[in-house]
């Protein structure tokens, strides 16, 4: 069994192919389950972001299973195969581990060190959980992740240097339309990301932040949470009329902010308040066309990508994610030795089995042998023997976990195999764990 990754990002891919592969919660959640009921595939989960879409999966080859997941996805996103080969990247086992470990520091987002990804790692695990598709070894290996971006955040000075796509297009509206405290501000989404921009305009100020969504209590949690307020879906063209700021982020896979949605809300003509909006959606929820109307400025995921690029390359922002980057190099080496001594213990326990089995048989022999020996003795007999057995594997089992801690190719397990002449099925089924249906 070895871990792989399969997927596409702003790192590998135009935003324009990107908004193509975007997956809504249900396609998402349909790639989750094909993948995990394919041939070379025991576990999946699949994490889709504003400018990623990812399938890990627990697989049992190599060449099989990303040809496979890799038609998974090609058929889920409707793209064809053809088109994404070239823009999909293969991570496997160590490169696999540290890829997911780095981007839980946000070390490969858009906005590098942004702690967003933290929730959306959360969710997706969250998902594959209470879907079943996750099981001894996906679970553990995305709750390390958490830690490891949690650790990032605390333990380094990520949060001083990190900032956010929010956080860049609140600094980009506050040098137009001035203090944000005077700005009427509307929320277009109740995602993640939607979640994130609401706090952010709450902690920069803004009063009231107003939100829209096409699920109203979804909108409604978020307003509440933010001291803010809740309008039906209906209501766009007016809130939109009231605003000063807007940021969108939906799940939308059509323009939600067109010119026409514009021209109803008395914004698409000369002479009107400054309009910013900041387009976060993937696919874009602001058709090309409004950025040409008179006095707004939009701001998508591209040029928000540019800015963030520029600010990575001061000093204080190197040090900082060479630290970062320490950290999760630690890291990796610490689950990835814990991961291979978790996976010599199958094999341990049936040799121990063995043992047992034959120190059971050759008293079962004495007994028949000495029936006259009294209960106690007979006990005592039992315990010596199985003590002596217990002391002759000690060591052995000591010095194996130690030695598969940096076993990388799984050749001492299989040596202790052939050693001791046991059954591969035999240590599968002890290797067998039930899948995980919660978050702990």
């Amino acid at each position: 069994m070895s871990l792989l990754v399969v997927g596409i990002s702003h790192r590998s891919a135009p935003l324009e192919l990107l908004e193509q592969v975007s997956l809504d919660g249900a396609r998402s959640s349909a790639l989750a389950t094909g993948v995990a009921g394919l041939e070379d595939v025991n576990e999946a989960l699949v994490l889709t972001t504003c400018n990623r879409t990812e399938v890990y999966a627990d697989v049992l080859g190599f060449h099989g299973a990303v040809a496979q997941v890799g038609r998974a996805i090609a058929t889920s996103s409707g793209v064809p195969l053809d088109v994404l080969t070239d823009h999909l990247y293969v991570h496997y086992e160590d490169r696999a581990v540290d890829h997911l470990f780095s981007l839980a520091c946000g070390l490969e987002s858009m906005a590098l060190g942004e702690s967003e990804i933290l929730g959306q790692l959360r969710e997706a695990l969250r998902t594959g959980q209470e879907h079943a598709q996750l099981g001894a070894q996906l679970n553990p290996l995305f709750q390390q992740a958490l830690r490891v971006g949690k650790r990032a955040h605390t333990e380094t000075g990520l949060d001083q240097v990190a900032r956010s796509l929010v956080g860049m297009g609140l600094d980009r509206a506050r040098a137009l339309l001035g203090p944000l405290e005077e700005v009427r501000a509307l929320v277009i989404g109740a995602g993640a990301m939607s979640g994130l921009a609401a706090a952010s305009m709450v902690r920069a100020g803004v009063r009231g932040v107003h939100v829209l969504n096409r699920t109203p209590g979804r909108a409604a949690r978020l307003a509440r949470t933010h001291g803010g307020q809740a309008h039906d879906w209906s209501a766009l063209p007016e809130q939109l009329s009231r605003a000063d700021l807007v940021i969108t982020c939906t799940g939308a896979t059509d323009h939600v902010i067109t010119h026409d949605v514009l021209a109803r809300a008395g914004r698409a003509d000369a002479g009107n308040r400054p309009l910013v909006v900041v387009d976060l959606a993937m696919p874009r929820d602001v058709a090309p066309e409004v950025a040409d109307s008179p006095g707004v400025s939009v701001w998508s995921l591209a040029e928000l990508h540019g800015e963030q690029a520029q600010a990575d390359d001061s000093p204080e922002t190197t040090t900082v994610l060479a630290t970062v980057r320490e950290l999760v190099t630690g890291e990796v080496a610490a689950y990835l030795a814990t991961r291979r001594t978790a996976q010599v213990a199958p094999t341990l326990a049936v040799m121990r089995s063995r043992a047992a089995a034959v120190a059971d048989a050759e008293l079962a022999r004495l007994d028949e042998k000495l029936p006259d020996l009294s209960e106690a003795e007979r006990a005592q007999v039992h315990q010596s023997v199985r003590r002596i057995v217990g002391k002759l594997l000690h060591t052995p089992t000591v010095r194996a976990k130690e030695r598969a801690a940096q076993d990388a190719d799984g050749s001492y397990v299989e040596m202790l195999r052939e050693l001791f002449d046991l059954d591969p099925r035999a240590t599968a089924a002890v290797d067998r764990v039930p899948r995980v249906s919660r978050l702990p």
